[in-house]
């Protein structure tokens, strides 16, 4: 790995670009413990608890104390997290960092393990607005809506706004003015298929990404058919001659 300061080269040294690996890994698996990393990382225990003093004596990490959530008993255990002070220095590192771990995956396991750091990525936000989508009820409209605030809610800017109502041709146009991680995705358009998939399983219909910020756009814009003649389940997609469902990428199916 290598660093450009004032026009010029710089290396880093081993050790250094371990700690890199260590910070990486605690930003993708935190809380994670010591010996997790020495696993993922696949360094000696002695290795990894060296790095992770030096990251914690510069206030990058950070501690936090997990109890035993099946027993409750026995010492909790120690887990190591990014500090919020490590977030506000890192800026703009972390995207290099995300990037370079991205790579990294995508090299020593192909294009299925971004997906499938993707598809894991946005397994929690699935189970954090389930409830607040089912709360809304069976009518797809109002799914949308609930998922427009819930994304609201985490700062992602978002609306839900109704088209030709009453009509066979209904359909939500929701939207999205934030994207965290827009520079990722611009790299890793799997990030974008991923929470596209997300907002289908939620929403219990196809949907379909008209634009996203990370290819261009001004807005992440999906439309969400609700007009009963359009409406179809996800599992009950048709299939093609080979007798199986077709399946395209989100981000190909995008708009200009």
């Amino acid at each position: 790995m290598t660093e450009v300061l004032a026009g010029q080269s710089l290396v880093l040294e081993p050790d250094e670009r371990t700690r890199d690996r260590v910070l990486t890994a605690v930003l993708e698996h935190g809380p994670v413990s010591a010996a997790q990393l020495g696993k993922l990382l696949g360094l000696t225990p002695a290795a990894v608890r060296r790095h992770l003093d030096t990251l914690s004596r510069h206030g990058v990490i950070e501690v936090k104390l997990i109890s035993n959530a099946k027993s409750g008993a026995g010492r909790p255990a120690r887990r190591y997290v990014v500090s919020r002070q490590g977030q506000t220095e890192i800026g703009d590192d972390y995207l290099e960092i995300a990037k370079l771990a991205l790579t990294e995956l995508s090299a020593n396991r192909g294009d299925q393990g971004v997906i499938d750091f993707a598809e894991r990525r946005f397994a929690a936000m699935e189970a954090s607005y389930r409830p607040l989508v089912d709360a809304a009820g069976s009518d797809v409209a109002a799914r949308s809506k609930a998922l427009a605030a819930a994304l609201n809610a985490d700062r992602f800017v978002a609306t839900s706004n109704s088209l030709n109502p009453h009509s066979a041709m209904a359909a939500e146009q929701l939207c999205q003015g934030h994207c965290p991680i827009q520079e990722l995705a611009t790299t890793f358009p799997e990030f974008c298929d991923a929470e596209t998939e997300v907002f289908s399983r939620l929403l219990g219909v196809d949907v379909r990404r008209l634009s996203t910020m990370a290819s261009g756009g001004h807005v992440c814009t999906t439309h969400v058919p609700t007009g009963r003649a359009v409406v179809r389940k996800r599992d009950t997609a048709p299939a093609d001659a080979s007798g199986t469902s077709p399946i395209i990428s989100n981000h190909q199916q995008e708009r200009p």
